[in-house]
C-alpha cells in the first residue's frame, strides 16, 4: 500500500520531469498501481519498486522536440498526449471553420448588393469574434493560470493547454481587424462582372477562413484549460496548503 509521503515521492518525480498537472494526475495513477503491483508481485520495498518502475518509464521521459501548438522541450510521454488532443481540436475547429465558410459563401448568394453583403460579413465575424472574447472575460478569476510566467512550483505548467492561451488573443485581434473590411472583394468576385484583383479576392476569403480555424482552435483550448483545472483544483489547494 503506497501512502501519502511515497506518493508525494512519485508526485515530485513527475514534476522533475516537467508534467502539466493534468497529465501528471492521470500518469500518477498508473505509476502508483505498477509501483504497488511490483511491491506485491515481487516482494520488493517502496524504493525497489519505485527505483525499477522509474527504470521502465524512463524511455517516455527522454526529451524531444514538438513545435505545432507547443514550444519548448517536452518529453516523449507528453508529446504523444498533447499531440493526440491537439490533433482533435484542429479537426474540429477546421470542421466549423468550414461551416462558417459555407455560410459566408450563402451569404454573398442571397445578398442583392455589396453593401448589404458587407453588413452580413461584419455580423457573421463579429459573432466569431464575441464568442471567445466572452469566453475570456467570463473566466477572469483563472486569468493568473492562463500566464505562460505561472508554472506550479516553477516548474510544471498547470494543463497542458496553458501554453496556447495567447493564440486566443492574438486570433481575437486579428478578427477584430477583420471587422473592420466588408468583403466587398469576394462579392463582386461571384455577383458581379467588375473587374477584381485576383489575390485580392483570394486573400478576403483565405485570411477569414483561417482566423476562424486559430481563433476556434484557441476558444476550445481555453474551454478545455479552465475544463482541467477544475479537475485539479483539489489538487492545487492541497499542494499550495503544505
Amino acid at each position: 500500500m503506497i501512502n501519502s509521503a511515497q506518493q508525494k515521492q512519485i508526485e515530485d518525480y513527475l514534476i522533475l520531469n516537467k508534467l502539466p498537472l493534468d497529465i501528471l494526475l492521470e500518469v500518477r495513477d498508473h505509476m502508483i498501481s505498477q509501483v504497488s503491483d511490483l511491491q506485491i508481485r515481487e516482494n520488493l520495498s517502496f524504493d525497489e519498486a519505485f527505483f525499477k518502475t522509474k527504470i521502465a518509464w524512463e524511455p517516455e521521459f527522454k526529451m524531444t522536440k514538438y513545435f505545432m501548438f507547443y514550444t519548448g522541450e517536452v518529453s516523449v510521454l507528453e508529446k504523444n498526449i498533447v499531440k493526440a488532443k491537439f490533433n482533435s481540436i484542429l479537426k474540429r475547429s477546421i470542421l466549423i471553420a468550414i461551416v462558417l465558410f459555407i455560410v459566408n459563401l450563402f451569404a454573398i448568394y442571397i445578398s442583392k448588393t455589396p453593401e448589404f453583403y458587407g453588413i452580413l460579413f461584419k455580423i457573421q465575424n463579429g459573432l466569431v469574434f464575441a464568442v471567445p472574447l466572452a469566453l475570456w472575460i467570463f473566466h477572469y478569476n483563472k486569468r493568473k493560470f492562463f500566464r505562460i510566467d505561472n508554472k506550479y512550483r516553477g516548474k510544471s505548467f498547470y494543463t497542458m493547454y496553458q501554453q496556447n492561451n495567447m493564440i486566443l488573443i492574438a486570433c481575437i485581434s486579428s478578427t477584430a481587424q477583420i471587422i473592420m473590411h466588408n468583403g466587398t472583394s469576394a462579392y463582386n468576385f461571384f455577383r458581379t462582372d467588375l473587374p477584381v484583383d485576383h489575390i485580392t479576392v483570394i486573400l478576403t476569403i483565405l485570411i477569414p477562413f483561417l482566423a476562424h480555424i486559430m481563433l476556434i482552435f484557441g476558444s476550445i483550448n481555453l474551454f478545455e484549460h479552465n475544463k482541467a483545472l477544475e479537475k485539479i483544483q483539489d489538487y492545487i489547494k492541497f499542494s499550495e496548503a503544505e
